[in-house]
């Protein structure tokens, strides 16, 4: 685990829950993307960039969440480094508390207020282009955060942030947490039109070919809208929906998985009423929903 696997010459990336990506920037500087879900993954990355003879200059966050912010504060405070972070996700950064609030809708819970969804906070400026190392291109990636990118390196290394999941997950698990379906599909669609010489997903294994996984994320997701629009094929409120599509993928709620799902099935929802597969409509002081 954490073990340093090279995708090119002067790119590299940590083999890790998250994975961490690192890229030589010249004259012994090296720049993070991600820095892992807390202060130890942040001690392994550190570790790692030592050993190498680097020094770290920037972390670049993908997005906000908190397996992937989780290193920065540690980061910081031993070396100084930037951090820079995309549009919202910047905000979220700065102030974490909002990754929790967000699944909860209103004040968290200490049940939600842990390390696997609010990091430590961290001093993030906003993400440009023009604050990206010589040679780097701004992959705009919407659809599983708020405004989660990627990075092309000079060396044609594509980070992929948590666009899609390995095929594994999907096999075990169903579904993944979305919070914009529409803009994951249309996120995916693009993906599946990219060259590189290697693709590195955070959650998924390298590869050369990033097709055959991202078609299986867009079978996953409109295999998911299906399922939810089979459940409402009778009235139904939120909460009887989540407990059904839990039992449907064979999944066992806790607070986190309640946040994540709930906040995913509200997401689903969404975009199969825009697309006019679902209604809603309150009767009797209760939302109620319906296949169309």
């Amino acid at each position: 685990m954490y073990e340093l696997v090279p995708a090119a010459e002067h790119a590299y990336y940590l083999n890790c829950p998250s994975k961490i990506g690192l890229v030589e920037l010249g004259g012994g500087a090296v720049a993070a993307i991600d820095s892992g879900g807390d202060k130890d993954a942040g001690k392994k990355v550190l570790r790692v960039v030592k050993e190498q003879g680097w020094t770290l200059t920037a972390v670049y966050n993908t997005h906000s969440h908190a397996d992937h912010i989780g290193g920065n504060r540690y980061l910081q405070e031993q070396t100084g480094c930037a951090v820079w972070a995309p549009g919202i996700e910047c905000d979220v950064t700065n102030h974490p508390v909002l990754e929790p609030a967000l699944l909860w809708g209103g004040f968290p819970p200490k049940d939600l207020r842990h390390k696997f969804l609010m990091a430590q906070a961290s001093r993030a400026m906003p993400l440009t282009p023009e604050s990206l190392p010589e040679g780097w291109t701004l992959l705009p990636l919407p659809g599983h955060s708020f405004d989660m990118v990627g990075f092309r390196t000079a060396e044609d290394v594509v980070y992929l942030a948590d666009c899609l999941s390995a095929r594994e997950t999907l096999e075990k698990y169903g579904i993944g947490y979305v919070w914009d379906v529409e803009a994951f599909l249309q996120t995916l669609e693009q993906v599946k039109t990219m060259e590189a010489r290697c693709f590195v997903p955070a959650h998924a294994p390298a590869t050369g070919d990033i097709i055959p996984l991202a078609q299986y994320n867009i079978d996953a997701v409109l295999s998911a809208g299906e399922t939810i629009c089979g459940l409402c094929a009778q009235p139904i409120q939120f909460e009887q929906l989540l407990e059904r599509l839990f039992a449907a993928y064979g999944l066992t709620m806790t607070f986190q998985q309640y946040g994540l799902m709930g906040s995913t099935l509200r997401s689903y929802l969404t975009w199969l009423q825009n697309r006019g597969l679902v209604t809603c409509w309150i009767e009797n002081n209760r939302l109620l929903w319906r296949k169309a």
